[in-house]
């Protein structure tokens, strides 16, 4: 598992090895376990408060292709 950026000092964006598809990554910490679906970067799974949700959901739209490719990195 790599985490890829953290968020408030508090939430962790990984991209876990040997996971399933549609690649996605995961947002964790505290009550928040979400998965973001990175071809839609929409929230496929779990609920977030919603100004996180947003915050988060930018910074995945502004770094897709890397993460997207660090996924494929990891599940050839």
């Amino acid at each position: 598992m790599t985490t890829k950026h953290r968020f408030r000092n508090k939430y962790r964006l990984q991209i876990r090895e040997k996971d399933h598809l549609p690649m996605h990554v995961h947002l964790v910490g505290g009550d928040v376990n979400i998965k973001i679906n990175l071809v839609t970067v929409t929230i496929s799974e779990g609920e977030c408060p919603v100004g996180l949700a947003e915050e988060v959901l930018a910074w995945v739209a502004e770094h897709r292709d890397e993460l997207i490719q660090e996924w494929k990195k990891w599940h050839p």
